[in-house]
């Protein structure tokens, strides 16, 4: 398996990177989406990373138009987005797709580190996107938007979590705190 430090990845504004400028650090990593119902977890989101952004921390999140075309947006219209109607200051790098067999090589990495999310005792929430009609095709697949990957310092993928679970919930913060 490939460090996830070595997958290139870019920037929003295209600027290639890796994921190796956050070595060191525990990172959440997030597949997240403008015009979503879960996107008001933006604001947990930005709220963990400001609690614990100076023991080491940071949310990376890709945005994808993977799930009901919910991230129609260009880099710049997202990142507008985020930081106007939510005050987002962590890393938003550039727009991928982590579903099917387009899947950007990083999502690759994480899925194969950790092929289960955890969710939140009787969600159900696979259970709710069929009920809309939406099949996963397999166990291991991102469900939709805001599914979260909790990396350590070493850049070890340790946690899941499903997109149901806000990221301020305790089941991430106490994985968090665990890692720092």
């Amino acid at each position: 398996m490939t460090s996830i430090y070595q997958v290139p990845v870019n920037r929003a504004d295209g600027t290639p990177t890796t994921l190796a400028e956050f070595r060191g650090k525990v990172m959440l990593i997030v597949n997240v989406a403008s015009a979503c119902g879960l996107t008001p977890q933006y604001t947990a989101l930005e709220q963990i990373f400001e609690k614990y952004r100076e023991r080491g921390f940071t949310v990376v999140a890709f945005p994808c138009n993977d799930f009901g075309a919910q991230e129609p947006g260009t880099a710049a219209e997202i990142e507008e987005f985020c930081t106007t109607k939510f005050g987002v200051k962590f890393p938003l790098l550039e727009k991928i797709t982590v579903a099917h067999d387009q899947r950007h090589p990083l999502y690759r990495e994480l899925i194969a580190a950790q092929p289960a999310a955890t969710s939140q005792p009787g969600a159900n929430f696979r259970q709710k996107l069929e009920g809309y009609g939406i099949k996963i095709e397999r166990d291991s697949d991102i469900m939709w938007n805001f599914e979260k990957f909790l990396v350590d310092r070493e850049g070890e993928v340790v946690a899941r979590f499903s997109p149901e679970v806000p990221p301020d919930d305790a089941m991430i913060t106490s994985a968090i705190e665990s890692r720092l």
